[in-house]
């Protein structure tokens, strides 16, 4: 990887130093984000101050991680930061810009630029796609396209690479030649021009002069001269493709089957077609563009023609979810323009599981001249996917949008967001498809989450003060320098992920543990900032994985040629990641016997980094296990060393649990790993006073008076043997009660009194005998669990373990979190 002396970097960027520290000598990566460090040593922050946030108020967060290196616009105290190096420039953006500008200089590949209103993405990555066993390819992660990502992007340029192709986004004029300065494109592609980010511009020919900025110094320009008629096109040397014969590629037939076009096409040297699995214009538009791009850099067909049949979908920000009462949620709340807003309409059209469609649309960001226009364009179209309800959320949809429908579609109008939030209740959704499409500003994923989210009269009530103190507790334990990974996995135990991760990041927790990707990604989404394990990383993920600054733990060599491979495709390097040794669990992990091979794979390799080994005890909470204990230790603490040995660096080295940090303190390495003690579980809590910080209540539906001879529940299982009071609450075992609880095994507390389980648990219902009680009345609260009846005594009850009874406690019972 290229290193940039500081010095020099301080020239590039006409910069001062505000502070020169001894050490911090090269640049290899830079970081805009304190919450993703990566290579700290090597990194040059820069504090980009924004509408919403200052990187300047994170300068501390980024030095406490490892930063050195920093790139300011403010006159900073150094004397906080003893150890770093500050730049100070007139305007931290410039100066990431200049750098990356300078970074581009030094290669003189072929670097394509692709520009236009829509298609960016996927022309590049399709691109990739066709060409990377020809290229080796620098490429935009995902849609860096950017003032600040077009210059991260550029970054990753390395002298291995003989093919760059980087995407640029504009919205306002005057952004393009920044980018044009940053990209330099020898090659230059427009994709189209569309309504995306008309705002910005006076009209079409604006939007495209600007846009055209960034092919100023490019060779030649691909694109399709017949969309862009009747605009001139400002570029001389053009490959140009469409169905008039003057072109350099002509399209003489577009064929659609089923599920696949063929597009015949031909050039001045060959005449031929190729298969793509898509039937859509935007799709099909996208392939050729891509087709005349290998054409013109005479890439032999026959290496890409069947490459083309294998085209992948490039995963975008459209989600399609399942809802409350039997909907489907089609999420597009990102973006505002028409030519999303057919895509997205497209797809609901295709959802053949309703007959109902649902349409969510805010304002979208015109300007007065344009929205005439577009908002008669907009009810065409939801004419035309024979939309049945509509609901607008802003003021100009309400008055331009809705008029032109004529009560062709029932519809219901909103000023805000929050507005329709509170009304969500009162209106009626069920078994159809609802689409929320609207401009990022108006927030309709929070109206999304609404629509997902299962309310129940059964409440998971969770402590979180109780979680602040069982935290502390284990941390006495701990010596000052051992770091905390708390596990957060399986919804935290039950007790909900963002709210129990939100409470971690508050208490400087140093790592979290998930068990699966999507359980990172919801984090990450609500906010959460924290580094993040994955436990079990699937290939089908890995996406998801980068995009979300992600960390895959890798357990096999299956895992890890295949995380390999997806960074190697991505263009990504030193990418964090875990090792999981085997000791003697035998689940998940590489066996001893499996270092030596596992040496030669990490030592060959440039695309991950280890952040952290670890293995995991079999039985840290049992006495009559010590030994076997302490022989994991001894096998984990030889793995490490010849790891350590043979990478020639360190990492984080973990072993411990929650059982394991009690009773085990002398094997607390690096950072222990917290999970079930946080809530108050574990063999030794007497020892350290834990509270249980999980109660499960319900309330009572209905009471009845049985008389003997009576029975209760299915199969007649509950024999009434005297004149009883039976009480039905509103828990069963689709709520995560257990089953095996029936007929008197179980019981509960009524008024703080024990009331047992009679006839056999429901999948919503459980009866209980409060013959003996006094003063019971339907609506009472019920406690099926806590700190007065303990989730071990209920899991000893039901023949299993306390992890099983609150992981099996259902989503759609209701989480409340509250604090003493």
């Amino acid at each position: 990887m290229l290193q940039y002396n500081l010095q020099l970097v301080a020239e590039i960027m006409r910069a001062r130093f505000l502070q020169q520290a001894a050490g911090n000598n090269f640049v290899e990566h830079l970081l805009i984000d304190s919450r993703r460090v990566i290579h700290p040593p090597a990194a040059l922050f820069f504090a980009i101050a924004t509408v919403r946030r200052d990187g300047h108020d994170f300068i501390k967060e980024a030095y406490n991680k490892g930063v050195r290196s920093f790139t300011v616009e403010k006159e900073i105290d150094v004397q906080q930061f003893p150890e770093a190096s500050f730049l100070l420039v007139d305007d931290t953006l410039k100066a990431l810009q200049q750098l990356a500008a300078y970074h581009r200089r030094q290669f003189s590949i072929p670097v394509i630029g692709i520009t236009g209103s829509n298609g960016k993405t996927i022309v590049k990555e399709w691109l990739y796609q066709l060409l990377n066993e020809q290229y080796s390819i620098a490429r935009s992660p995902k849609s860096y396209n950017s003032q600040v990502g077009v210059p991260l992007s550029v970054w990753q340029l390395q002298p291995q690479h003989t093919l760059a192709i980087f995407e640029a986004g504009i919205s306002q004029k005057n952004e393009m030649n920044a980018l044009q300065e940053i990209i330099q494109p020898t090659i230059g592609i427009l994709t189209n021009i569309g309504e995306a980010h008309a705002e910005g511009f006076a009209d079409a020919a604006e939007k495209l002069r600007e846009k055209q900025q960034l092919f100023s110094s490019a060779e030649t320009v691909i694109c399709s001269t017949e969309k862009l008629e009747p605009l001139s096109f400002l570029h001389a040397n053009i490959y140009n493709w469409g169905f008039s014969a003057n072109n350099a590629l002509v399209v003489k037939a577009i064929n659609r089957q089923l599920s696949e076009t063929t597009i015949v096409f031909s050039t001045n040297t060959i005449t031929d077609n190729i298969t793509i699995p898509f039937v859509d214009d935007a799709s099909i538009e996208n392939a050729v563009t891509c087709l005349a791009v290998c054409m013109y850099l005479q890439v032999s067909f026959e290496r890409i023609k069947e490459k083309f049949q294998q085209l992948r979908p490039v995963s975008l920000r459209l989600e399609l979810k399942s809802g409350i009462h039997n909907t489907t949620i089609i999420n597009d709340s990102y973006s505002a323009d028409l030519s999303s807003l057919t895509i997205a309409l497209n797809m609901l059209q295709q959802q053949g599981q309703h007959l109902q469609r649902t349409v969510i649309i805010s304002d979208f960001q015109l300007t007065p001249e344009q929205e005439t226009a577009t908002y008669r364009s907009i009810a065409e179209l939801l004419l035309q996917h024979k939309v049945q309800r509509l609901l607008t959320v802003g003021p100009r949809t309400k008055a331009l949008l809705v008029p032109l429908l004529n009560s062709s579609i029932n519809s219901i109008s909103f000023d805000t967001t929050p507005a329709l939030a509170q009304q969500i209740e009162n209106i009626s959704f069920q078994n159809e498809t609802i689409l929320l499409k609207g401009a990022r500003v108006f927030e309709l994923d929070s109206i999304a989450q609404l629509l997902e989210q299962k309310t129940h009269q059964t409440v998971l009530e969770i402590n979180l003060s109780a979680i602040t103190r069982n935290i502390r507790a284990h941390q006495q334990l701990l010596k000052p320098s051992t770091k905390i990974m708390a596990m957060v996995k399986a919804f935290s135990y039950g007790s909900g992920s963002y709210e129990i991760a939100n409470l971690l990041q508050f208490m400087k927790a140093d790592y979290l543990a998930v068990a699966f990707t999507d359980e990172g990604v919801a984090l990450r989404k609500a906010g959460i900032s924290l580094p993040i394990m994955v436990m079990n990383p699937e290939p089908v993920t890995f996406d998801a994985l980068i995009d979300y600054n992600l960390e895959p733990e890798l357990f096999s060599f299956s895992i890890l040629h295949a995380f390999e491979s997806f960074l190697e495709k991505e263009g990504i390097n030193s990418y964090p990641v875990h090792i999981k040794i085997d000791t003697g669990m035998h689940r998940l992990g590489f066996m001893p016997s499996e270092l030596e091979e596992l040496v030669a794979v990490l030592n060959r390799q440039q695309t991950f980094s280890i952040q952290s080994v670890f293995s995991h005890l079999a039985a840290s909470e049992d006495p009559a296990e010590d030994a076997f204990t302490l022989q994991q230790a001894m096998l984990f603490e030889d793995a490490c060393s010849y790891l350590e040995n043979a990478l020639g660096y360190p990492f984080l080295k973990h072993l411990d649990n929650s059982n394991g940090t009690i009773r085990h303190r002398q094997l607390q390495f690096d950072m222990v790993r917290l999970g079930i003690g946080m809530y108050g579980i574990s063999s030794a809590a007497a020892k350290l006073q834990l509270e249980e910080a999980l109660t499960l209540k319900t309330t009572i539906a209905q009471i009845k008076q049985l008389q003997p001879g009576d029975t209760v529940g299915y199969n007649r299982r509950g024999v009434i043997t005297k004149p009883s009071v039976i009480a039905t609450v509103r828990i069963g075992y689709a709520d995560g009660y257990p089953r095996n609880l029936s007929n008197g095994v179980g019981y509960m507390l009524v008024h703080g009194q024990k009331a047992p389980v009679i006839g056999t648990v429901c999948m919503d219902m459980t009866m209980l005998d409060i013959t003996d009680l006094v003063d019971v009345k339907e609506g009472d609260e019920v406690i099926v669990f806590g700190p007065q009846l303990s989730v071990t005594t209920v899991a000893k009850q039901s023949g299993t373990i306390a992890y099983e009874v609150m992981t099996g406690i259902n989503q759609r019972v209701k989480r409340i979190y509250y604090e003493e």
